[in-house]
């Protein structure tokens, strides 16, 4: 089973997240709150995927996502936004944000990014690739990541094209025909020569290396 925790200011958020995640078999929404109890509620609930409106009044999303990220074992985190928060986007992406999803998501899709996050997966909403992807990447970083995936091997190369389409370790084993501790070594080892950036960080350099061909509903 998922554990999900719903972080966010308005009670109507909340709750229309609840109904829909509460119609998945495999997800439980064990937590949901605003942003003043966030970390400690997130915590003590064990979630292991969290859902983070990006701005709220009392305490905001990016010292709530900085705290949580801080703990032993971290949840995933994937923050909720709007379509006029992209200043706060690239922010969220450096400080470890999982992915990032429109409050008006298709219910669907919904699900499936919840269960991508627990699998160690990225989501990113087609509605704000383009703003996070540009905001974190100038021109200038656009030919530095195309330098630094050519000093990858050619695994390393294929385990980042898949990361780019947003799947998870044991995805990409199954999609490889590799152990998943054998994607994982390769996974370290690419983040590594790639300036010791996170998972959503070398999705968004393969696509702009070129490397993502085909991208699922939902991932990034």
């Amino acid at each position: 089973m998922i554990r999900v925790a719903v972080v966010d200011d308005e009670r109507l958020v909340r709750s229309g997240l609840r109904m829909i995640l509460g119609t998945a078999p495999d997800i439980e929404m064990v937590a949901d709150c605003g942003g003043a109890e966030a970390v400690d509620t997130v915590l003590g609930s064990g979630a292991d995927v969290v859902l983070l409106d990006i701005r709220m009044p009392d305490v905001d999303g990016l010292t709530v996502l900085r705290r949580l990220r801080a703990a032993p074992e971290p949840p995933a985190v994937a923050m909720l936004t709007t379509f006029d928060a992209q200043e706060y986007l690239t922010a969220a992406l450096r400080e470890g944000a999982a992915g990032f999803l429109l409050k008006d998501s298709d219910p669907e899709q919904l699900v499936r990014a919840v269960r991508t996050l627990a699998a160690g997966g990225s989501v990113l909403d087609p509605g704000v690739t383009r703003a996070v992807i540009g905001g974190y990447l100038t021109a200038e970083d656009q030919a530095a990541a195309t330098r630094a995936v050519s000093g990858l091997t050619p695994r390393e190369s294929q385990v980042l094209a898949l990361l780019g389409e947003g799947l998870g370790n044991a995805q990409i084993a199954e999609r490889m025909g590799l152990a998943p501790s054998t994607v994982k070594d390769h996974v370290r080892a690419l983040l590594g020569k790639l300036g010791g950036i996170n998972r959503v960080q070398a999705a968004i350099v393969a696509d702009r290396a070129g490397l993502v061909t085909g991208v699922p509903r939902g991932a990034i």
